[in-house]
């Protein structure tokens, strides 16, 4: 039996840090285990232009703790009025990485993303022509469609004109939640990825409805059937190079999340890692962890690897993970899988 892993330094391509408290409570549970991350534009308001993009990089690293060495790799929000100039020039020195569609309404903090997609057609064209990939979030939003069948219709009524119209675009298909969207992925052998969170490898949709609410395995994209989880499950552990992780931590106060209509979001910072060794070592593919979690993300983004590396190791007995973050005088409640977890990163 495999106790201990050595594995190149993981980066989480889709990560929320928030900011003000919040950022300063979380950022050190990231960067004790990731070297970089995408940074979500969702705040409030969100970040649009290149000097906000900037100014929120500023103010990450200077919450980072002494001593730790982590690098915020930073996004734009793109709206119906994004400036296509301001894009490519954040582009072009460096800034950001990447910008992030949101569907109006799909999520936390996205009124102001796009309704009207034929208005943005002209800036994603500059982004394929500029080599800037763009990160989605798959689902449509329309009252009538079931929330269970949402990113399946998307694909068909959104990225797939989008792709036809510019093939050159790179596209992360982000949080893939079904079958579905590892098909489609498999199906498309250039400028297509997808990432997969920790906690969409763990839970259906059982788990959040079955014997009561369970407010901490709410998030968006919602669990889906096990046969959705299973398939991520497979893409995830396969090796595939097109499959990568991005946590799409979330974190919420407990007391947005414990109420009548509480906030979409998974906290899996703290834990992820062990985690993933769990999963993995379950689907005997301890083998192709690294491809997932270090290696694939880097390639697609076409960015170098990280120098250093972490270690995780195996335990005779569970491992105990910290139940709750502070931030502030409020607190934030980490992702518990349901099953005891052995490993950690030592």
């Amino acid at each position: 039996m495999t106790k201990s892993l050595t594995i190149t330094r993981p980066d989480d391509w889709h990560l929320h840090l928030r900011d003000g408290a919040m950022l300063r409570a979380i950022l050190p549970e990231t960067a004790r285990h990731f070297a970089r991350a995408i940074i979500m534009p969702n705040l409030m308001p969100p970040v649009v232009t290149g000097a906000q993009a900037l100014a929120y990089r500023d103010r990450i690293l200077a919450a980072l703790p002494a001593g730790m060495s982590f690098e915020p790799l930073m996004t734009l929000y793109l709206t119906e009025d994004s400036n296509t100039e301001d894009i490519a020039a954040a582009h072009a020195n460096g800034l950001i990485k990447a910008v992030k569609l949101y569907p109006a309404g799909a999520t936390t903090n996205s009124a102001s993303g796009v309704s009207d997609f034929s208005k943005v057609f002209g800036i994603l064209e500059k982004m394929a022509e500029i080599g800037l990939p763009l990160c989605v979030h798959g689902e449509v939003t329309d009252h009538n469609i079931d929330i269970f069948d949402r990113e399946a219709i998307f694909i068909d009524r959104v990225l797939e004109p989008i792709r036809s119209s510019i093939p050159e675009l790179r596209i992360i298909m982000e949080h893939i939640t079904t079958s579905d969207g590892v098909d489609y992925v498999r199906e498309n052998e250039a400028n297509l990825a997808a990432t997969i969170t920790t906690h969409h490898l763990i839970i259906n949709r059982n788990h959040i409805l079955v014997g009561g609410i369970k407010p901490h395995y709410y998030c968006l994209p919602v669990a889906k059937r096990e046969e959705h989880r299973l398939a991520l499950r497979i893409a995830a552990t396969s090796g595939d190079n097109r499959f990568f992780l991005g946590t799409d931590s979330a974190p919420h106060v407990d007391t947005l999340k414990e109420n009548a209509c509480g906030c979409a979001g998974c906290f899996t910072a703290s834990n992820t890692m062990a985690l993933l060794a769990h999963v993995f070592e379950e689907d005997q593919s301890l083998n192709h962890l690294e491809a997932f979690a270090s290696q694939n993300g880097p390639a697609f983004y076409g960015m170098p690897l990280n120098n250093d590396t972490i270690t995780l190791t195996k335990s005779d007995t569970p491992t105990n993970f910290p139940s709750k973050i502070y931030a502030g005088e409020e607190k934030v409640t980490v992702f518990d899988p349901g099953f005891p977890v052995y490993w950690s990163v030592t």
